[in-house]
């Protein structure tokens, strides 16, 4: 507790007082979560902090202007406010601090402290919105990325600076592979937003990854499902900007944001309540388009050779492949990984649907060798699958397909490659290993 207080001191003593008056504007109308306020023209995104009476005040967000008034949204939860209520700005505009001191916590969309610890001393600003590079300053995906889950590294070879999604339905097993890569993965620096999940998902994340020897490297931005949308926008920009904070020290960072989905369900509540129509259904689009704005902020740095490697979790509402946010990911990313519920219902793990699955960059990554042996098992994957029905009803004769004969005898072999154990891990050049002994053994049969 001491310490603590030693912190916020030194912290008070190294702060500037701003001169000047202080703007302060106050509250005309109230509409659900949405407050108007007058008298303090604040750009969008900006912090206020409304001042409910002598001992009662909460932050809001600016998140629009209407008729010369701020439209706010409050970040914390819901107060009873009174009219005339007064809101004063907070900090500056449309931006974050960072730090190495985050290395090892986890914070809250506001950069506050939610493992108990004391708040970190963040002495850099960053832009919440990210800083905008031309095209040409993004460098090529050159070199292969290893995330520790066998059936990627080898049949979906991942790059340092790729942008990946994992789609699936709700319960098929996104948190757990994101929990495996997250625990595995080569990385200077791991970047975790844990957006919309359960509480008491949150607290197991961070109990387990911050308690082992990884916990130097790895940040954990969380907001609950509980949380005001805004609340949840705002956690995924902010690991975002972490992510290129870090990247521009040269550093690779593995940025994971857990889910992409719930980050649209947020922009979605935001836009409605500003009274944007519903296009794609009901999605606005502003809400699908911030999905596009928080993907192009990963990738590799040409200027500081540093990257940001994305892995976003997409969920498919009713297991829906094409609903609206899974259709706008897989067009924006460079590839994607589908979980099979069939075969999370079989005990498969991880449940990925091999032939549905694919990384756009994984022919430039691994050799040729490796290219053909996973087109080869991809091959009699798909095989199995689609006459698998044909099978277990015994009208399938022996002989009239050798490529189906062939995935049939070695079936358990490919089941055997492409499960692994919870938490267990492989790295990539052993997964690569193994992909061509499996299938120098099918040529050899």
């Amino acid at each position: 507790m001491i310490a603590e207080l030693q912190l916020d001191l030194a912290r008070m003593r190294a702060a500037r007082p701003e001169a000047g008056p202080v703007r302060m504007g106050r509250v005309v109308a109230c509409d659900g979560g949405l407050i108007e306020v007058a008298g303090l023209p604040l750009p969008v995104g900006s912090l206020g902090v409304v001042e409910n009476g002598a001992d009662s005040e909460c932050l809001a967000e600016v998140i629009g202007f209407r008729a010369g008034h701020s439209l706010m949204m409050l970040l914390g939860d819901t107060m009873l406010l009174r009219p005339r209520a007064g809101v004063r700005g907070l900090g500056h505009p449309g931006e974050v601090r960072v730090g190495e001191a985050l290395l090892g916590r986890a914070v809250d969309a506001l950069g506050e402290p939610i493992d108990g610890g004391p708040r970190p001393d963040l002495p850099h600003a960053w832009p919440l919105a990210g800083t905008r590079e031309g095209a040409l300053e993004r460098a090529s995906v050159e070199h292969p990325f290893d995330c520790g889950v066998r059936a990627i590294n080898a049949l979906a070879t991942m790059g340092v600076g790729q942008r990946l999604g994992i789609m699936a339905g709700s319960g098929v097993g996104k948190s757990v592979l994101v929990d495996t890569i997250a625990g595995h993965a080569v990385a200077d620096v791991t970047v975790v937003a844990l957006i919309g999940e359960r509480a008491r998902e949150v607290s197991d994340f961070v109990n387990r990854h911050m308690a082992g020897h990884r916990r130097g490297g790895i940040v954990v931005v969380a907001v609950p499902a509980d949380h005001a949308p805004n609340l949840r926008l705002r956690a995924a920009q902010y690991a975002s900007s972490i992510a290129e904070y870090f990247r521009s020290q040269g550093k690779r960072v593995l940025l994971i944001l857990d889910s992409l989905t719930r980050v649209a369900h947020a922009a979605r509540e935001l836009a409605l309540v500003l009274g944007e129509p519903g296009a794609a259904r009901g999605y606005p689009p502003s809400a699908l388009a911030a999905i596009t704005r928080l993907v192009e902020r990963a990738g590799n740095s040409a200027r500081t050779g540093g990257a940001v490697t994305g892995i976003y979790t997409v969920l498919a509402d009713g297991d829906d492949g094409n609903d609206p946010v899974v259709d706008t990911a897989r067009a924006i990313l460079d590839g994607h990984i589908v979980l099979s519920r069939e075969l999370a219902q079989r005990g498969h793990y991880p449940a990925i649907d091999i032939p549905a699955s694919l990384s756009r960059v994984m022919d430039e990554l691994v050799t040729p060798e490796v290219a053909r042996a996973a087109r080869g098992l991809r091959a009699l994957i798909a095989t199995r699958e689609a006459n698998r029905d044909l099978v277990l009803m015994g009208a399938y004769r022996a002989g009239s397909d050798p490529q189906l004969d062939s995935a049939l005898a070695m079936s358990g072999a490919i089941d055997a490659f492409l499960t692994q154990e919870r938490g267990a891990a492989e790295a990539l050049g052993p997964s690569h290993a193994a992909l061509t002994a499996l299938m120098g053994e099918a040529e050899g049969a």
